[in-house]
C-alpha cells in the first residue's frame, strides 16, 4: 500500500502549529549543528535556475544531518524535461516529469525543486506547473526551493525576526513589505511569500508599492486577508513612502515586475524607472520605530538599499540568509520522518 507523501510547497498548506514546530526545530539545529536525522537518507535537488544560498544550504544541511544530496540541472547535466501531458515530444525534452519524479523517488527520500517563471504568460506561470507536477508524480516528499513562492525564505525570515525581538510572538509589529527599483523585472516569489508569512504571524502588514499595477497577484492578497482574519493583525496597501515607513518595526525590501506587463516588459520599464526613489535609505529608516531591515539576497547595493542601510546593525539580512540552513534542515528532517 502507498500513502500520499506530505510536501512542503507553500507555508499556507501547513497549520500554524506545524510551522511553529518547524521554527522550534530550526532554532534547535542552530544551537546544535550536527545530527543524524537524515542518516542513510538522500535528497535530489533539481535546479532549473541558478542558486547560491539555496544550493549551498540544502547540500550542507543534508550533510550535517548525516544525509546525502545529489544536485541535478535539467538541460545541463541532466536530460531536459517535458511537463505537459499529451505533448508529442519531438523537441528538446528527452523525458517526461511523470517518469523523472517517479524514478527520483525510487532513488532519493526527498526531492527539492527550484523553477522560476518563464516570464511569458502569468496565467500559465501562476499555476506553478513544474512544482505541482513533481508533487503529483513523486512517491516521496517534494520541497519548494523557490518557484512563484519561496517558503524556505519565509521561515528563515521569521526565525531572524523572532531572534531579533526575543520572542516567537510577532503580533502587533508593523511590517512593511516595500517594492524597490531594479533594472530588470523580477519574480514576485519572495514578495508573495513575505506577504503570506507576515500576515500568518499576525503582524500589521503594509504592502508599499509605486502604483496599483504593482500590487501582488490576487491569490496571495486573498491568502493575506485570510491570514489576518485567522491570526489577527491587519493588511493595508500604500503608495505613500513616508506614511508606510512611519512607526515600522520591520522593513522588508524586494523588487518585482508589475503583473499587468508580465511577458511584455518594454511598456513597464519607463514606469519602473520613475520610482528609483523607492530605494531603502537612511532617511526612510529614520521614520521607523528603530526598525530592522532585511532582504532575501542577492541585493544590488545602492539600487535596492544603500550601503549605510546594509551595513547598519539594524540590518538582519545576513542572519536571515544564515537561517536558511537551519530551517531547511528542519523541513528535511520533518518530511523524512523525524
Amino acid at each position: 500500500m502507498t500513502t500520499t507523501p506530505r510536501h512542503f510547497l507553500n507555508t499556507q498548506d501547513w497549520s500554524r502549529p506545524d510551522l511553529d514546530a518547524l521554527l522550534a526545530q530550526a532554532a534547535a539545529f542552530k544551537r546544535e549543528k550536527l545530527g543524524d536525522q537524515l542518516r542513510g537518507k538522500s535528497i535530489a535537488l533539481v535546479f532549473f535556475n541558478p542558486s547560491m544560498r539555496t544550493r549551498t544550504s540544502f547540500e550542507l544541511g543534508a550533510f550535517q544531518l548525516g544525509g546525502h544530496a545529489v544536485v541535478l540541472q535539467p538541460g545541463k547535466d541532466a536530460w531536459p524535461i517535458e511537463f505537459d501531458l499529451g505533448t508529442v515530444m519531438d523537441g528538446d525534452a528527452e523525458e517526461h516529469v511523470a517518469e523523472v519524479a517517479q524514478v527520483l523517488g525510487r532513488y532519493a527520500d526527498l526531492i527539492g525543486v527550484r523553477a522560476f517563471p518563464k516570464f511569458v504568460d502569468w496565467s500559465v506561470d501562476r499555476e506553478d506547473r513544474v512544482l505541482k507536477a513533481f508533487a503529483k508524480y513523486s512517491p516521496v516528499p517534494v520541497i519548494n526551493m523557490e518557484t512563484i513562492t519561496h517558503p524556505c525564505q519565509e521561515l528563515a525570515h521569521v526565525l531572524a525576526l523572532q531572534e531579533h525581538f526575543g520572542t516567537s510572538d510577532l503580533r502587533g509589529r508593523k511590517f512593511v513589505l516595500t517594492w524597490t527599483y531594479h533594472p530588470k523585472p523580477l519574480n514576485t516569489a519572495v514578495a508573495n511569500s513575505a506577504l503570506t508569512i507576515a500576515t500568518r504571524m499576525g503582524m500589521d502588514v503594509t504592502l508599499l508599492c509605486p502604483t496599483p499595477e504593482y500590487v501582488l497577484d490576487e491569490r496571495y492578497m486573498d491568502w493575506a486577508r485570510t491570514n489576518v482574519a485567522e491570526s489577527g493583525g491587519s493588511l493595508a496597501v500604500s503608495h505613500d513612502i513616508d506614511s508606510a515607513y512611519a512607526g515600522a518595526d520591520v522593513v522588508y525590501a524586494k523588487s518585482w515586475g508589475a503583473l499587468p506587463y508580465f511577458g511584455n516588459w518594454a511598456p513597464e520599464k519607463p514606469i519602473r524607472d520613475q520610482y528609483r526613489h523607492f530605494i531603502v535609505d537612511e532617511r526612510k529608516m529614520a521614520l521607523t520605530n528603530d526598525g530592522v531591515f532585511s532582504h532575501c539576497l542577492p541585493l544590488r547595493r545602492n539600487i535596492k538599499a544603500t550601503d549605510a542601510v546594509m551595513d547598519s546593525p539594524r540590518c538582519i539580512a545576513i542572519n536571515e540568509a544564515g537561517n536558511r540552513l537551519h530551517v531547511q534542515k528542519a523541513i528535511m528532517a520533518t518530511l523524512a520522518g523525524h
